[in-house]
């Protein structure tokens, strides 16, 4: 067993570590709560269930941190997983933290869905906003965003599902789309799909003011399918390999547990809270 001292100084340096951490995190959005959508790559029901494995993974990890998660919007697959999903994550330096996790995540196991038994490899794409404050100003006009009204899919109840509560909004300038199917309401959904839209464009905004140094630093790779940032291999061995940071870790069911910690420190240590 571990001495009183020991556990003193394994306290401590917990602390500092934490610390550490915290320093790290001084950009201008580190302190939001963030906002993190999942979209699955191209495969049909095995993407699709690798992006729902995700989710899972991502509200576990809020849930032990004492994080608040609320889903804004989910899409389901058509016999398994989700098409798509939009989560709400409120808690001390959410994006601080989750931006680490932007990128493509990359799947290799024997698929269920096969009946062949045979290996499949799967990507799912995890885009991350800081949730910013009202007070901020975003060029968002009226004119500038069309709404469709549908009829929200998934659990809910028989008002949910026979009339059109669920709003997409589209700002047309941009191209940008969200949507929300969260409340009964049409009038609360749009309104959480205007902070989402107001969301995505400050970061659209802020991606554009960083363009050039991004460009001249060549620390940004762009998001898109063979660059992943993370393999999560369950067959024939497990492993989650970092492709960033190099950091290893066997136990994959710990980490789909939500136990990311360790690649998400990595990060910051590595990169100093800067986009990667």
């Amino acid at each position: 067993m571990l001495s009183e001292l020991e556990v003193e100084v394994g306290a401590v340096e917990r602390e500092v570590a934490a610390f550490e951490l915290q320093t790290m995190l001084q950009g201008p959005d580190d302190s939001l709560d963030a906002i993190l959508t999942i979209h699955p790559g191209a495969g049909g029901t095995e993407s699709q269930d690798w992006a729902e494995m995700l989710m899972r993974m991502y509200t576990r990890w809020a849930e032990r941190r004492g994080y608040a998660v609320t889903v804004l919007d989910i899409q389901p697959g058509e016999e398994a997983g989700i098409k798509s999903a939009s989560l709400e994550i409120k808690g001390e330096r959410a994006y601080g933290y989750l931006k680490a996790e932007k990128g493509v995540h990359r799947l290799v196991r024997i698929s269920p869905f096969d009946a062949q038994a045979r290996r499949h490899t799967s990507f799912a794409s995890v885009f991350v906003y800081p949730d910013i404050d009202d007070t901020i100003e975003v060029d968002l006009r009226e004119e500038d965003v069309r709404m469709d009204v549908f009829r929200a899919s998934g659990a809910g109840g028989q008002h949910v599902n026979k009339t059109s509560s669920a709003v997409r909004l589209t700002h047309v300038p941009t191209k940008l789309v969200v949507s929300c199917q969260q409340e009964r309401s049409q009038t609360k959904n749009r309104a959480t799909a205007m902070k989402m839209l107001r969301a995505a464009l400050y970061q659209k905004k802020r991606e554009e003011q960083e363009a050039a140094r991004a460009v001249i630093e060549a620390t940004k790779k762009d998001v898109s399918w063979g660059n992943q940032i993370r393999s999560y291999v369950f067959q024939p061995y497990t492993m989650v390999n970092d492709h960033r940071t190099e950091l290893k870790i066997g136990d994959v069911q710990r980490v789909m547990d939500g136990g990311i910690d360790p690649f998400i420190e990595a990060y910051l240590k590595r990169f100093g809270g800067k986009a990667a």
